[in-house]
């Protein structure tokens, strides 16, 4: 009777093991259900969910540092030789560390917001204060160059005795100064910007389609930028790259909308990276981003000056006149990273390295957010020959002239990343835990229960025998 309790015992114990084993195998595609909609939830944007909080006010500090190319012989350059230039910087800022403005959601899934700017200058994490001086292109002369006739910008330069190349202080190059070749209007490279608002927003909130979650619905009320005259361009395509939609798959690129740069861009995987404890996938800008209609026929309607980018086959730069009222700017990657080897060879001093140089996102790939960041422009500016005014006429071809590149830079800090562990991780690791003991211990259950029966059977069997 015992010996039959015994082995009614054990297999009653692996029938249990077997069970455990299953609800733990059950547990998985469960537990990724959970996972899933739990994600979902606190990626929405809305009041009480972890994306919302973190979408209001950004809890990373947020810089903005700036490195000028101080040119060592205007002189020299003004008589149509090639501009030295050396590096000076970097001179940093703590921008975007308002939270959004105006906040109001509407019954189609969107919500509309002002963002507000500002900048705080950093003198423990500058090389020098605001006032350091920097040689660079005269704005209001390479302005005028293309939005008045050459005969008016002649007369203007003569009265006002201007020269090609100016002396300014940092401050006023970065955030306005008065003109006054220009009567008095305001100039700079980011001006304004204190008290200003980066237009505004209306973005999916994700609520109805979680895959449309932070994707930019309109900008300064419109859907369509409007700048470059053709369908393709003009798409506001992606989020603001501080989120994207959950769960990513590597394989596939993200896109986002830069106003700086007035169009949206795309990034893709390089690799997967560990910051302070949490895997991210790493996503930068493509070569192709800025490539040449040449190679990339999709940039085709960014071209606009034959002149300038040598009949659209200039790689490197974008043309942003359609949307800075005409004047002059080029934007590309700092040292004309990916760009033709013209561009660089037409100054003495630029230095190109992916690693310094490149755009990149640090994004999270369970919930979409982006944990780090750096996103690196430079501004230049183009003058060239002209046989009117007196400033230009020893300038042989058309020049775009890197004035300074920028690194808007942000990372998770500590509290955040064992808040966001703790919080997110901590569950699925907690669940993780519970599956994989339930399965061990399940299955070690059965095994143990069936070895010790068939052994409990083998020796009532040897009893009966004798």
């Amino acid at each position: 009777m015992g010996c039959c309790n015994r082995r009614c015992g054990l297999i009653a114990g692996a029938v249990f093991g077997a069970l455990v084993t299953i609800l733990g195998g059950i547990l998985i595609p469960v537990g990724d259900m959970i996972i899933e909609e739990t994600v979902k939830k606190e990626a929405v944007i809305e009041p009480g969910t972890i994306a919302y909080d973190n979408w209001v006010a950004t809890g990373a500090k947020v810089y903005r540092q700036f490195w000028f190319f101080d040119v060592q012989n205007p002189k020299e350059v003004e008589q149509g030789g090639k501009p030295v230039l050396v590096e000076k910087g970097p001179y940093t800022y703590l921008t975007r560390f308002l939270a959004k403005e105006n906040i109001t959601f509407f019954l189609n899934d969107t919500a509309s917001f002002l963002l507000p700017q500002a900048a705080i200058f950093e003198p423990s994490m500058s090389v020098g204060p605001e006032e350091d001086i920097i040689s660079c292109l005269n704005l209001g002369v390479a302005g005028a160059y293309t939005l008045l006739p050459h005969s008016v910008l002649e007369l203007l330069t003569s009265l006002g005795k201007s020269s090609l190349f100016q002396r300014r202080t940092v401050r006023e190059l970065l955030w306005g100064y008065k003109d006054p070749l220009l009567f008095g209007m305001q100039m700079g490279l980011f001006s304004p910007y204190n008290g200003t608002y980066d237009g505004y927003y209306n973005v999916f909130t994700g609520k109805d389609d979680i895959n449309k979650v932070s994707k930019i619905d309109m900008w300064r009320g419109s859907s369509n930028l409007g700048f470059w005259n053709d369908s393709y361009c003009d798409m506001i395509n992606g989020t603001d790259a501080s989120s994207f939609s959950p769960f990513l798959d590597k394989e596939k690129p993200l896109y986002f909308f830069s106003s700086d740069i007035c169009r949206s861009v795309s990034a893709s995987y390089e690799q997967t990276l560990d910051l302070k404890g949490i895997d991210v996938y790493r996503y930068s800008l493509l070569p192709s981003t800025l490539a040449s209609p040449v190679d990339n026929p999709d940039n085709r309607c960014f071209c606009k000056n034959m002149q300038t980018t040598k009949n659209c086959t200039l790689a490197g730069v974008l043309e942003l006149s359609t949307c800075q009222q005409g004047a002059p700017i080029y934007i590309s990657l700092p040292h004309f990273l990916h760009g033709s080897a013209a561009l660089r060879e037409s100054v003495v001093g630029l230095n190109p390295h992916p690693e310094n140089h490149k755009t990149f996102l640090d994004v999270e790939p369970i919930t979409g957010f982006t944990l780090n960041f750096a996103k690196r422009i430079q501004v230049n500016m183009m003058y060239g020959p002209s046989d009117v005014v007196t400033l230009f006429e020893n300038i042989s071809d058309y020049s775009i002239l890197p004035l300074v590149w920028m690194n808007e830079t942000a990372t998770l800090d500590d509290e955040t990343a064992d808040m966001f562990k703790k919080e997110l991780f901590g569950r699925i690791d907690m669940l993780d835990i519970i599956q994989k003991v339930m399965l061990g211990a399940g299955a070690g259950i059965f095994v143990l229960c069936l070895i010790f029966y068939f052994f409990a059977r083998r020796s009532h069997n040897r009893g009966k025998t004798v």
